[in-house]
């Protein structure tokens, strides 16, 4: 009995993810993918509903060159209940992420 208990809170845990990542976004009738610039996403989607500064990462180039980028965190929606959330690092889209609201 205690191993069915287990077993159905893992499947419920695995069938509905909170976050889930990704690798474009759709804004409208146009498509952002990773590497993108702020640009190129404000361009496709508009003004974000919020922006959020936090923080800067050293990057090091393939020459072994350091350098600082801002990290910034925009956010789009609700749009039908879900919010995405777009991570810019050096103003280049690194990360995608959505979330039911």
């Amino acid at each position: 009995m205690r191993n069915r208990a287990v077993l159905a809170a893992l499947t419920f845990a695995l069938c509905v993810p909170h976050v889930q990542a990704s690798s474009t976004f759709r804004c409208a009738s146009k498509l952002v993918s990773l590497h993108d610039s702020t640009a190129e996403v404000q361009a496709k989607c508009g003004e974000p509903t919020s922006r959020a500064l936090t923080g800067y990462r050293e990057l090091v180039d393939e020459y072994g060159f350091g350098h600082e980028v801002q990290i910034e965190e925009w956010t789009y929606g609700p749009t039908n209940g879900m919010y995405h959330f777009l991570r810019f690092e050096g103003n280049r889209l690194r990360n995608i992420d959505s979330e039911r609201g």
